[in-house]
Formats: structure tokens, sequence, C-alpha cells
């Protein structure tokens, strides 16, 4: 999907996809800077979009290793699904589904989940379901990545990960995007 068609797409879609732009080179390799991909099974992705993170991945992700993302929205979905990848499975599901479908994949829990769901848009008792079904299926000391374009959730990400949270900031990405990395104790 081109930056004027996935443009087009968030405008109809903007209480969802919480951007206009899709996120830029420089994101996506800090957002996933945490990520020991030589070791990594599953990978979890929330509110993939167009794939510009989930490319990122995969280009990282072992042979034998999976990425599962879900993405709710009809288009971004659709063209995610060409995304011919055998390590890659794209799930039509809100994120609080998480633990079903990763179960249904063979797993029990994950070590990394990379959100770039708009958590200032989403309702939030949604938005608390997500992050509970987020943090029961990751491992024990399990990461969850998330980035948002303003510190709304910090608080609220802290106390869930029990004060194991770091910041920090991507200022070349449109709008400039603050990366919060959360461990799992």
């Amino acid at each position: 999907m081109n930056k004027i068609n996935f443009f087009k797409e968030s405008l109809k879609s903007l209480k969802t996809s919480g951007t206009l732009f899709p996120s830029s080179r420089f994101l996506a390799s800090k957002l996933l800077k945490g990520i020991d991909f030589s070791t990594a099974k599953l990978i979890v992705e929330f509110g993939p979009g167009n794939g510009v993170i989930t490319k990122e991945i995969l280009k990282r992700l072992q042979p034998d290793a999976k990425l599962i993302s879900f993405e709710i929205n009809e288009t971004f979905y659709k063209d995610l699904l060409k995304i011919e990848d055998p390590r890659f499975i794209v799930s039509k599901q809100s994120a609080d589904k998480v633990q079903e479908v990763i179960k249904q994949h063979g797993f029990i829990t994950t070590d990394y989940i990379v959100s770039s769901l708009p958590l200032t848009n989403i309702p939030k008792p949604i938005t608390q379901i997500i992050m509970d079904s987020a943090f029961k299926s990751l491992n024990s000391k399990g990461y969850f990545f998330q980035f948002q374009y303003s510190l709304t959730y910090y608080a609220a990400l802290k106390e869930k990960f029990n004060g194991n949270i770091t910041l920090g900031f991507e200022p070349l990405n449109a709008p400039p995007a603050f990366i919060y990395t959360c461990q799992k104790d």
C-alpha cells in the first residue's frame, strides 16, 4: 500500500488507525531494537496497519519463528494477506483475543508484543481488556513495546508493568513518537 492509499484509508478510519501517516523506518528500527531475534520463537504484533513494522520484523525473524499480527481494519488486513511468508500469520481479530489466537497456533505465551495500537483513541474499558490479555500472554520477563504520539498512557503502562518501563523518543517520524518498553516481572 502506498502512502497516498494509506492516507486515504487512515482518514476513513482515524479512530482505529490513530494516524494519517505510516510509521517511518526510523521508528520501526527503534521500536524493534529490544528484541533478541536470535532466540524469539513468537512475536505478536498489534495494529500493523500497512505493514511497515511487520516487514521489518520479518526481515529479522529466524526461519523457525512466527509472527502473528492482529489487524481489524478490512483494507489493511487484505493488504497484509498479500505478504507471502510462511512465518507470518495475520488475524482479523481484536488484540484482546491474543491468548486464544496464539494457542490456536501452538503457543502458550510469547516473549515479545509490538503494539502500534492508538491506545488514546480506544475506549478505556476495551484498552484495559487488551492490556490485560497482552500481559497474560507474555512470558515471565517478556517485553511489550508500544509507540504513541503522546505520554497519555505512560502512567497506566507503568502501573500494569510494576514500574518496569523505559521511555524512548523517535523524532524522525510523522508525527514524532514516544516508545514505551515494558517488561513483565
